[in-house]
């Protein structure tokens, strides 16, 4: 059991982190790269796209 919830986490956090570098100014070259590299390693893809990844636009407010 707690490796589902687990395993729910880390895929919001996947679909949130491909999401976000979709819709960042990112080219579209890096954009496939990242998005390949959280889905083939989603834990440590998704670390690397917190430290180095590209981000989404900023709401203005």
């Amino acid at each position: 059991m707690e490796y589902g919830l687990l395993g729910i986490i880390i895929l919001i956090a996947d679909i949130y982190a491909i999401y976000q570098t979709l819709t960042s100014p990112a080219s579209t070259v890096a954009k496939i790269v990242w998005t390949l590299v959280i889905l083939l390693l989603p834990v440590l893809g998704f670390i690397a796209w917190l430290v180095a990844g590209p981000r989404g636009r900023a709401a203005h407010v």
